[in-house]
C-alpha cells in the first residue's frame, strides 16, 4: 500500500526540520534518528515517484487527476527503471488521452527502450505502438507491432482482450483493402477503353 504523496511531503519536512533544530539544540546524536527516518522518506519519493497512485486514478479512468500526480515526480531519470519504464507508459496514455499521437508515441518508445519486467508490459507498449500505427493507417507498421506483442506470454485478461480485439481489426482492415482493391479494378473495367458497350436495340 502506497503513502498519500502529501503526508510524505509533510513527513519529510517533520523529520528533516524536526532533526536540523535537535541537532542545533542538543547535538548530532540526538537529531540522527530523525534525519535518517526523512532522507528514508525522501530516497523512497525520489526512486519510486508517484508512480503507484498515478496509476491508481488512471485505473479509474481519471487522466486529469493521473496527470498531475505524475507530475509531482521528481525527475524521471532518478526512478528505478521500472519505475521510470511506468513512468513513461503512464505518460504515454495520458497523451493518448489528449489525442496527442505523436506524443504518445513518443512516450511508448522510451518505455520501450528500458527493460520492463513482465511479458505483459512489453506486450502493453507494443500493443499500443501497434493501435497508435493502426490510426494512421501505417499498417505494415501494426502488422510489425502487433508480431512483437504475439511473441510475448501474456497472463492479464485485460491485455488478451486488448490483443483479440486488435487482431480482429487488423483482419478486418485487410479485408477493406482486398475489396477497395477489387473495387478499383472493377471500376478500370467500365473506365474509357474498357468501356462496355450497350447493345444496339433494333
Amino acid at each position: 500500500m502506497s503513502m498519500n504523496i502529501y503526508l510524505k511531503f509533510a513527513l519529510i519536512a517533520v523529520f528533516l526540520g524536526g532533526g536540523v533544530v535537535l541537532a542545533i539544540m542538543f547535538g548530532i546524536l540526538y537529531s540522527l534518528p530523525l534525519i535518517l527516518i526523512g532522507l528514508g522518506l525522501l530516497a523512497s519519493y525520489i526512486l519510486l515517484g508517484t508512480i503507484q497512485s498515478a496509476a491508481n486514478f488512471l485505473q479509474n479512468a481519471d487522466f486529469v487527476n493521473a496527470e498531475k500526480r505524475l507530475n509531482l515526480t521528481l525527475t524521471p531519470k532518478l526512478l528505478y527503471s521500472t519505475n521510470r519504464a511506468y513512468f513513461y507508459i503512464l505518460k504515454g496514455s495520458i497523451a493518448q488521452f489528449h489525442n496527442d499521437s505523436e506524443a504518445a508515441e513518443a512516450w511508448f518508445h522510451k518505455a520501450e527502450s528500458i527493460k520492463l519486467p513482465t511479458d505483459n508490459e512489453k506486450a502493453m507498449v507494443q500493443l499500443q505502438l501497434a493501435n497508435l500505427a493502426a490510426q494512421k493507417q501505417k499498417w505494415s507498421q501494426a502488422k510489425m507491432y502487433f508480431r512483437n506483442v504475439k511473441q510475448y506470454k501474456v497472463t492479464d485478461e485485460n491485455i488478451r482482450e486488448q490483443i483479440k480485439q486488435f487482431e480482429k481489426a487488423l483482419k478486418n482492415a485487410g479485408q477493406m483493402k482486398v475489396a477497395r482493391q477489387s473495387g478499383r479494378r472493377g471500376q478500370s473495367m467500365m473506365s474509357p477503353g474498357g468501356k462496355r458497350r450497350r447493345p444496339k436495340i433494333k
